[in-house]
């Protein structure tokens, strides 16, 4: 099995800047991204690290020197408290303010990424969304010819089932199948009509940034869907 090296920084509410960096094994999931040694006396999690602090810039995006960054979210008690941005080597030019704003870390809170191969012979693609009541979500699929649908990374539900009631605010999409999309990531309504929308970002050729644009309010049996050429 394969893997990747995933790097962060974030500034602290201190004024601290946390630096993370770990091996993660690709196509895994609850993947930790730890702390840099460089700088703590040992590899720990975010939330041993920082409790009591919270993070307030984005200096670095978890950012895969190898590999695809698809997904990162802060996680506790298993559960998606927070989500985050991600980006590829040498495309992540772009400090940002925290999105997705999430108060204090406590002790058992840590950084998920998932990662695949650059060869990505799965075609995992992930759509990352904020919602207007700050809750966040993840959903995550493999291109195909044809249409491909998302489901909600931890509960394996349709985005209508995962946040009813809720609307898209800010959102992003991370694929690399590039020139095989013909359409962009369409959250459908219950008739399959597209009703908002997301463009696709390749992390290797532009950084990946949340929009406020395309977003729409979710009901049941709302769904996803991404179309490939190929």
């Amino acid at each position: 099995m394969t893997s990747s090296s995933v790097s962060a920084s974030f500034m602290l509410s201190d004024g601290t800047i946390a630096d993370m960096s770990t091996s993660i094994t690709d196509e895994a999931v609850s993947q930790q991204l730890l702390t840099s040694t460089l700088y703590s006396v040992a590899a720990v999690s975010i939330g041993q690290y920082a409790e009591g602090k919270s993070i307030v810039q984005i200096i670095q995006p978890p950012t895969a020197l190898s590999g695809v960054c698809l997904y990162a979210y802060i996680s506790r008690r298993g559960n998606i408290q927070a989500v985050l941005p991600v980006a590829e080597a040498g495309q992540q030019w772009t400090p940002s303010p925290m999105m997705n704003p999430m108060g204090n870390f406590e002790a058992g809170d840590t950084i998920v990424v998932f990662t695949s191969p650059n060869a990505n012979a799965q075609r995992n693609f992930a759509y990352t969304v904020i919602t207007g009541n700050n809750v966040g979500a993840i959903f995550m699929g493999q291109a195909a010819s044809g249409n491909a649908t998302a489901t909600h990374i931890l509960s394996g539900a349709n985005i209508g089932a995962a946040i009813t009631g809720l609307k898209v605010a800010r959102h992003f999409c991370v694929s690399d199948e590039g020139s095989l999309i013909t359409s962009g990531l369409y959250i459908l309504n219950a008739k399959g009509l597209p009703v908002g929308a997301c463009t696709p970002t390749d992390p290797s050729n532009q950084q990946v940034q949340f929009t406020a644009l395309g977003g729409a309010p979710i009901a049941l049996n709302y769904t996803l869907r991404l179309t490939c050429s190929a």
